[in-house]
């Protein structure tokens, strides 16, 4: 998991050298200068030696200095690394997700995605700064500083080696207990992003409803999870500064209890004990900084699990080794076809599906709510793959084709409409970036778009908030039918995107369909009967099974689902017409 994460270090990995280099030079300048306050103080001051005074100085200055120097140094380089390493780790993280296909989506919560992308790059691109400067130099600062006491007193450097090792297991045992806590609480704030994104997409309808009071009171639930989770992890973090300073005024007692008989006894000088204080701080401040790194390990290593979980994610839809690259035409074909979402579930959401369409044909697609309508288009493109069977397209099995060969043939207008933020011209070039003008009011034109965005008051240029949300539902749907079309498809499939435009809308897009895209296979799903009865064939599905296909008129002779549908459209429109004549 860490070698997967640290070769996101990429090209900074020489600045992360850079800042070693410079934080061992930096320590050997720190470990140099207590020498020479010993030597000023015994050869200089004790000694009443101006020059050694004066010489010493001046050595003391040059090595603070020097030590500054490469201080600032690895400090530049050190945040180059850590920038560069997040940028590379939060890029490396995003393109795995594109490639991911909608059924390795389905294992991760949307809000859980954003979290890992954020909060937890975060921490870990913290956590790599401080162990890029602390981990490295700590260590080598407590080892170079052990060595000088051991140089001038192997009695008071024994004591060191029984004391660190008991700091540093009290130091272990509460990451031990702590670690978990942290898991936890990372995990909640998947939660707590799901609320918040759910608010903010649904902010109409939470005031329309008055629910804010209700929203909050979600909010607070899980805002206080975290904030009990995290208490907890802390509480346990707390002890570890207490567990420093008692060890730190322990081991200043025993330095000055021990060093003062040596010193009564000529056994060491004073300039030596003063060293020996120093290199002793030394030593106790390496340690509680490798501490910190404790605390910074334990809350980056829950978010580094989390993260690796994401890229450990194999894409389940994949290109073939040797692709089709080129799409014949937009016939197409299903082979006793059965689909699931998931393999752990015995539940199929179609079963044994046998359909051809020819290449050109318009054919409409019904059933009732849940009968899988979306389910099977979705296979044509392979943003899902097929449980069982074959799926073909111009002849040939699509998991045979190049992705993006097979997605670029294929426009798909959504059940939900997608639009983003920028303007109505920057979402139509979604569908065709070299787009000229002509083409995209071509376009619209066809999708009954043009007119209505030429009444804002910039056109083309209007800009859209994010979502789209500053035009209404059958705006929405026209803009992305006219995104569709830029493409040029061989196969169009409109996901029950007319649901939000009239009849007569309705009725003048499908007329320019068959106008202008006579050679492109035209699947339209849809609620109202009238928006499929003129297609070449109509497919009638139900709970995931096909059970007709026919014209218009044959499944009003033979279909009970397509009569039902149909009566209670008409039934409905003559019950209006009778009651508006009433009026």
């Amino acid at each position: 998991m860490i070698r997967t994460l640290l070769q996101q270090v990429g090209i900074y990995r020489k600045h992360a050298w850079l800042t070693i280099l410079f934080l061992l030079d930096e320590v050997a300048m720190e470990v140099a200068i207590p020498l020479a306050i010993a030597q000023l103080i015994d050869q200089g001051i004790s000694g009443g030696q101006m020059n050694q005074i004066t010489k010493y100085g001046f050595i003391l200055v040059i090595y603070a200095l020097v030590s500054l120097l490469f201080g600032v140094l690895a400090g530049r380089y050190s945040a180059i690394a850590m920038a560069g390493f997040g940028q590379n780790l939060r890029n490396h993280l995003f393109r795995h997700v594109q490639q991911l296909s909608f059924a390795n989506m389905d294992k991760f919560s949307t809000s859980g995605i954003v979290t890992r992308l954020t909060t937890d790059v975060t921490h870990v691109q913290n956590a790599f700064s401080m162990i890029l400067i602390i981990a490295f130099k700590s260590p080598v600062m407590m080892v170079f500083a052990t060595v000088m006491v051991f140089q001038i007193s192997p009695v008071i450097a024994a004591w060191f080696l029984i004391i660190i090792p008991i700091l540093a297991a009290g130091v272990l045992l509460i990451m031990k207990y702590s670690f978990p806590i942290f898991e936890r609480a990372f995990a909640s704030y998947d939660e707590l992003n799901k609320v918040v994104q759910e608010n903010v997409r649904g902010i109409r309808v939470v005031k329309s409803y008055v629910r804010e009071q209700h929203e909050m009171g979600k909010f607070q639930q899980v805002s206080k999870k975290i904030f009990d989770q995290m208490v907890k992890a802390e509480r346990l973090l707390a002890y570890e500064l207490p567990l420093m300073q008692i060890v730190l005024y322990a081991v200043m007692l025993l330095v000055s209890w021990i060093g003062a008989k040596l010193v009564v006894s000529s056994a060491m000088t004073t300039g030596e004990l003063t060293s020996i204080f120093a290199y002793s701080m030394q030593i106790l401040m390496s340690l509680m900084t490798l501490g910190i790194i404790v605390i910074m390990t334990a809350i980056a290593r829950a978010s580094a699990g989390r993260m690796y979980e994401l890229l450990s994610e194999q894409p389940a839809i994949t290109n073939p080794s040797a692709p089709v690259t080129e799409v014949q035409s937009g016939e197409i074909e299903f082979r006793n076809v059965s689909f699931r979402y998931s393999n752990n579930n015995d539940n199929y959401v179609l079963s044994h599906i046998d359909l051809h369409i020819r290449s050109g044909q318009t054919i409409g697609m019904i059933g009732t709510a849940g009968s899988a309508k979306s389910s099977l288009v979705q296979l044509i493109p392979r943003l899902y793959d097929a449980s069982a069977g074959e799926v073909l397209v111009g002849g040939i099995n699509v998991k045979q084709y190049d992705l993006p060969v097979l997605r670029s043939e294929v426009a798909m207008v959504l059940q939900k409409n997608v639009l983003f933020e920028g303007t109505i011209r920057d979402n139509l070039r979604w569908g065709n970036e070299a787009a000229t003008d002509e083409q995209l009011i071509a376009a619209c034109q066809a999708a009954q778009a043009h007119d209505f965005i030429m009444s804002f008051a910039d056109g083309y240029d209007t800009p859209l908030t994010q979502g789209g949300n500053n035009l209404s539902g059958g705006q929405k749907q026209r803009v992305c039918i006219a995104r569709a079309l830029l493409k040029n498809p061989k196969i169009l499939i409109l996901d029950d995107s007319t649901s939000a435009v009239d009849t007569r809308t309705d009725l003048l897009i499908r007329t320019a369909f068959r106008q202008q895209l006579p050679t492109t296979t035209k699947i339209i799903i849809a609620q109202r009967i009238a928006s499929v009865e003129d297609a070449d064939q109509i497919i009638v599905l139900d709970e995931g099974k096909l059970v007709d296909v026919g014209t218009h008129k044959e499944l009003l002779e033979r279909s009970s689902i397509y009569q039902e549908a149909y009566n209670t459209q008409t039934k409905g429109s003559e019950q209006y017409a009778e009651a508006y004549e009433l009026q």
